[in-house]
């Protein structure tokens, strides 16, 4: 069973047109994931509509029309194995999907492969996925540099592209030198799963080679348990069944539960995974459950499920720590965005901007600042306009993080450092 490696989430990030759907679907081809056959229905379909230059995205391409016309697509397509791991691919296409995907929870990406086309080098995608994926936690990134075909594999363009990069890196407070960078052509195949030998001046490692050098995160299981609701089902003769990924700590049969911020009480009869009962679920596992006690409206979607002894916590006030990605004017106190935290929306209100930072080094620039513009970090005090759940970093850091969007588009990132409780027993 391949599922018995460790389970990893790779997030594919970087500008758009930059390569990051051929790349996937080159490394789901090249470890084996999509048969050889299914490739070649799709070089012929290529070539049949004039696209002779067939590319591997169309593989990702297609699966996504196939899932848009509901047809099930087996899993595999999302995931596929090295030696050491298997991963699951947040597929990220468009910046939108990317900041959704990585800040619902619905998967904390682990580790981030930044995809990045030596023509064009760092992009205004580049800068913002880098912030994101600093901003979210995730400490483990590999850089791709990609069509280097397009540059005639051209050594001092790929060091161009890797100096401009290391500087972005180095802004964002991750260490160039424990990163890998990686010539490659995902449209050829250069250095994916062998050396190319387009590249003799390249001396490091293959791009699978280097996902095997991540590190398989630890499972949260010491962690108060957390279950963040994504639906909540109905099904006769059972009752209602809330569906959720286990986030933090361990779910067991029996256990007493509170959902917040609905203040519901109940007790696990049951727990599913993959259509069979289970005793237990373990943080990453996506469950259903059946609670004695709940009935079909008393919780619902952003809820949070815990232990009854050690209840979610939901937030009358709290403090984060965020950064601006992008706004078209400058953000001050009254402002009432969306933050979407876990599987939680609510709109809350800035309350206070309490320090701007310097995003490099973390250090105070300015108390009491009048304004927020892009590229600011601070720390500010902001005020749920309905009771949310919320962690703070320190202790639930998987509850902890959050975005902030509005008009359609992510306006800042960021993780909550402390909160005042809302009493609600």
């Amino acid at each position: 069973m391949a599922s018995e490696k460790p389970h990893m989430n790779l997030a594919v990030i970087g500008h758009i047109d930059h390569g990051k759907s051929t790349t996937v679907g080159r490394l789901l081809f090249e470890t084996g994931a999509v048969p050889a056959h299914i490739i070649e229905n799709y070089r012929k379909e290529a070539e049949s509509k004039g696209k002779g230059s067939f590319e591997f995205a169309w593989v990702m391409d297609n699966l996504k029309e196939e899932r848009e016309r509901g047809i099930t697509i087996d899993i595999a397509h999302k995931r596929f194995d090295t030696n050491k791991f298997y991963f699951t691919i947040v597929d990220c296409p468009g910046h939108r999907d990317f900041v959704k995907n990585m800040i619902t929870g619905a998967s904390q990406a682990d580790a981030a492969l930044l995809v990045v086309a030596a023509a064009d080098g760092v992009m205004e995608q580049t800068k913002e996925h880098v912030f994101l994926s600093r901003t979210l936690g995730i400490n483990q990134l590999i850089i791709g540099i990609n069509k280097m075909d397009a540059v005639k594999y051209d050594e001092k363009k790929y060091n161009d592209v890797k100096e401009q990069v290391s500087q972005l890196l180095k802004m964002v407070g991750y260490d160039p030198s424990k990163i890998h960078f990686i010539p490659m052509s995902a449209f050829e195949g250069d250095n994916i799963s062998k050396k190319s030998e387009n590249m003799a001046w390249y001396k490091g490692v293959t791009l699978l080679e280097s996902l095997d050098t991540l590190e398989a995160p630890e499972k949260p299981v010491s962690l108060p348990f957390r279950l963040p609701i994504q639906d909540v089902y109905s099904i006769s003769g059972i009752g209602t069944v809330p569906v959720g990924r286990v986030e933090t700590g361990i779910m067991k049969k029996g256990m007493k539960v509170s959902f917040m911020p609905a203040n519901k009480e109940g007790e696990i009869k049951s727990i599913e995974m993959h259509h069979e009962e289970i005793p237990e679920a373990l943080p990453g596992d996506n469950v259903g459950f059946n609670v004695r006690g709940i009935g079909k409206g008393d919780i619902r979607r952003g809820d949070v499920c815990g232990p009854a002894d050690k209840p979610p916590t939901v937030a009358d006030e709290f403090l984060a720590q965020i950064v601006v990605l992008h706004h078209p004017s400058a953000l001050t106190v009254g402002y009432t965005p969306v933050f979407h935290c876990h599987t939680a929306q609510v709109a809350c209100t800035f309350v206070e901007l309490q320090k701007k930072l310097d995003p490099r080094t973390g250090q105070v620039k300015e108390e009491n600042p009048t304004f927020l513009k892009t590229g600011d970090a601070a720390i500010v005090k902001l005020k749920p306009t309905h009771p949310m759940v919320i962690e703070k970093i320190k202790e639930i850091p998987q509850l902890g993080r959050f975005a902030i969007r509005d008009m359609g588009t992510t306006i800042a990132a960021g993780m909550c450092i402390d909160i005042t409780p809302k009493q609600m027993r």
